[in-house]
């Protein structure tokens, strides 16, 4: 009865004419340092999936890449890592509010949850679900849209993305070695 949630088709949100949301120089840096953070993952032989945290004054909080491969903790994405860091910093709840995560590629529902949980209100990516699902359909569990999940969240969650698609596409595509080179012992993620 709830396939609808496992077999989503996609974004059900209205996606600009060449759907990529454009950015202002400082969003655009700032996710350009979440790519190099998926980079640093990827070196580690772990996924590329990068995020960083910054205040609204511009203070980076918390900075993160996938590390599920060198850990075997399926909940080690780029996203929970940084939100972890938040909670370990025991930031005040406007500061919280006023801070921008960074993705290097769309949340997933996992981190999309975490996010609607951490006091965050802003969220800009990258690569979006479908072309990463495109360049590796074994990733994703769930197809559901990051867009689609905050937009349940209990107060506002502003969701931009994908963004800097080609910059983004540089970063996944042949940066890991496909599902059947994987060692049989590595986690997913």
């Amino acid at each position: 009865m709830h396939t609808q949630f496992f077999q989503h088709p996609g974004p059900t949100h209205a996606m600009p004419p060449d759907d990529e949301y454009a950015l202002d120089s400082t969003d655009s840096h700032w996710l350009r340092q979440a790519f190099v953070w998926a980079n640093a993952a990827r070196l580690r032989g772990n996924r590329p999936f990068g995020a960083i945290i910054v205040s609204g004054s511009g203070r980076i909080l918390a900075e993160a890449f996938s590390n599920t491969r060198e850990t075997g903790d399926a909940t080690g994405h780029a996203e929970m890592n940084a939100i972890r860091q938040l909670g370990m910093a025991r930031l005040a709840p406007d500061v919280l509010a006023g801070a921008t995560l960074y993705a290097s590629a769309e949340p997933c529902v996992m981190c999309a949850g975490a996010i609607c949980s951490s006091g965050l209100r802003r969220v800009v990516f990258g690569l979006d679900a479908q072309r990463l699902h495109h360049i590796r359909p074994d990733l994703r569990a769930c197809l559901l849209s990051c867009h689609d999940v905050l937009a349940h969240a209990q107060g506002a969650i502003s969701c931009t993305g994908p963004c800097l698609v080609e910059e983004a596409l540089a970063v996944y595509e042949d940066s890991w070695l496909s599902p059947g080179d994987a060692p049989a012992d590595a986690p997913p993620g």
